[in-house]
């Protein structure tokens, strides 16, 4: 099957040789089981077609079983699972397949980590420096929300500035017991170090308040 057709082969691939600086490391954890993991087969594919479309992206596969200290160095438990590396391996997860309008937030994301920089405002970026405490920032999300990508862009670039915090895009309908333990019942839905929820998608000062009282 696949997943991303030759026009968008095409559109992707001008958006990378326009925006990309830099090499660009993908890690997809999976689990060979289907029956554990019926999205991961999926996942590995899409990242396969994506990855070659610019030598400068590699991808990395582990299986979660076999390959288990280094799931634990980069934090992921549960599959599958993306991990993005560019200039240094950044704190940005995906957790389920970033398909639909999530794979907009994964080629967003892959510029940034080519570049070492994100397109935060000033202010901000000086404002997270700041962040001392750890901050973990999940974004529950479905492929067929519009609104996702904007919640998910976001987060995942506060954790490119700042190490101590940690985002992770978490797609609702593949993990929902997740998501019934946070009682997501609408897309996105932001939690912040398991205290803080927010609906819908935010402006950057919104969620960096909230970041701000938790993490200085």
């Amino acid at each position: 099957m696949t997943f991303i057709n030759d026009e968008n082969k095409r559109q992707v691939a001008e958006v990378f040789a326009k925006g990309i600086s830099g090499n660009v490391n993908l890690f997809l954890f999976h689990d060979p089981s289907k029956e554990r993991c019926p999205y991961c087969t999926a996942t590995m594919d899409l990242l396969k077609e994506l990855a070659a479309i610019d030598k400068r992206i590699s991808l990395t596969i582990y299986d979660i079983n076999k390959n288990k200290k280094e799931a634990k160095f980069l934090g992921v438990d549960k599959v599958p699972a993306i991990v993005i590396g560019g200039r240094k391996i950044y704190n940005v997860l995906y957790f389920g397949i970033p398909a639909g309008y999530e794979f907009s937030s994964l080629v967003e994301d892959i510029i940034d980590a080519s570049r070492g920089e994100t397109s935060l405002s000033a202010g901000t970026k000086e404002r997270l420096r700041g962040v001392a405490k750890p901050v973990d920032i999940k974004v529950f999300v479905t492929p067929s929300c519009p609104y996702c990508p904007k919640a998910v862009r976001l987060a995942h670039q506060f954790a490119m500035e700042n190490d101590k915090i940690r985002a992770s895009m978490i797609e609702a309908q593949e993990f929902m017991e997740l998501s019934s333990q946070y009682n997501v019942m609408g897309v996105p839905r932001t939690v912040i170090n398991d205290s803080v929820h927010l609906e819908g998608a935010h402006p950057e000062e919104v969620l960096l308040g909230h970041v701000l009282k938790l993490g200085v």
